[in-house]
């Protein structure tokens, strides 16, 4: 459980300094006053990652060449300061020395957002961000595979587009893409396998519909990596990239057997993409014996009432849960289900 929030220079705040309730919040506002940015520092503390930016100097104040977020919890102290175009985190005061470390007592998190539709409707790289997000917080092994698959791609793509690059210099850094993205394909794989029971109660209960819901993996390309990348060479030099691998790869979601993308109505696929949500929260809980962090952004007036009424029901109620939302319309004569705060020009009301 998180006690307090300090931030410094993060998004719209300059200074915050916030007291969180035990349960969670929520917290009502108009857009761009600072409600999203509240649940993404949160987000970054436990995960180091955030949904909506991935250059760390796009979540500085604008003007500001730093930030800073200190959160306190039952656990202890993390704090992050971003100053000089690196990250320093420290946990009771001791550095850490790499994100791995860091992250290593983490409290798991889940978010949930408008936008999580495209989870079932979008692109591939939507389904792999879902799978990576959950991953890194379940398995270290996944975390360290992750890391260095995408530093060796990294290396691969720039040696591609170098006119001086040799076939040997690209064979050994498609040996390291081969025996990191083995182990990745092989967690993603199992991580699939382990969601499948923790979805089906969530969606029988927002849809009202006994459904069988499959996920199956996708590799990009029937071909071992190793035989993949050799393969792909000419073309890969050509295009001036990577063109296999596990950073092409997706996974399918079916509903009653037939493709979710496809067949299944808006308000099937965001029941659906809610459900995948939910079922990474409980995943996480069985996997690390933690009651996950919910940061919920402003969906509920998305959901017809049945639904809302659904979604409310199946949060874990042992989880301290975060939700933004523009107005309380939603509710109806329902009393709030958290304590309630305003927020307004990145100050937090009463």
């Amino acid at each position: 459980m998180l006690t307090t929030l300090r931030l410094r220079n993060f998004r719209c705040y300059t200074t915050l300094n916030w007291e969180i309730p035990a349960e969670g919040v929520l917290l009502i506002g108009s857009n761009a006053q600072g409600k999203t940015s509240l649940l993404e520092a949160i987000c970054f503390s436990q995960t180091l990652h955030t949904p909506r930016s991935t250059k760390l100097d796009k979540l500085a104040t604008h003007g500001a060449d730093n930030f800073g977020i200190s959160v306190d919890s039952l656990q202890g102290t993390r704090r992050l300061v971003w100053q000089q175009r690196r990250l320093h985190m420290t946990l009771d005061g001791i550095p850490r020395k790499d994100y791995a470390d860091y992250l290593a007592d983490a409290f798991p998190v889940v978010w949930l957002g408008n936008k999580d539709i495209a989870l079932v409707s979008g692109s591939a790289e939507e389904r792999r961000s879902y799978l990576d997000f959950l991953g890194t917080q379940w398995h270290p092994a996944y975390r360290h595979a992750l890391r260095e698959y995408r530093k060796a791609l990294k290396s691969r793509n720039l040696l591609l587009r170098n006119p001086r690059h040799t076939a040997e210099t690209l064979r050994s850094f498609a040996r390291l893409l081969s025996i990191h993205g083995n182990v990745l394909r092989e967690l993603r794989a199992q991580l699939l396998q382990l969601l499948r029971p923790h979805i089906c109660h969530p969606h029988a209960s927002i849809s009202a519909r006994q459904e069988e819901v499959t996920l199956r993996y996708m590799p990009c390309g029937d071909s071992p990596l190793e035989t993949a990348f050799e393969s792909s060479m000419e073309a890969d030099i050509r295009a001036g990239f990577t063109t296999v691998g596990p950073h092409r790869d997706d996974f399918e979601l079916h509903i009653a057997g037939r493709s979710a993308a496809d067949f299944a109505s808006e308000g099937q696929q965001r029941t659906l993409a809610t459900a995948m949500l939910l079922a990474q929260a409980g995943l996480l809980q069985e996997q690390t014996g933690a009651a996950p962090i919910l940061l919920i952004d402003d969906i509920f007036g998305e959901l017809d009432p049945q639904r809302r009424r659904a979604l409310l029901a199946c949060l874990p109620s042992d989880s301290q849960v975060f939700i933004t939302t523009t107005h309380t319309d939603w509710l109806h004569d329902t009393p709030p289900p958290l304590p309630t705060l305003k927020i307004e020009n990145g100050r937090i009301l009463q």
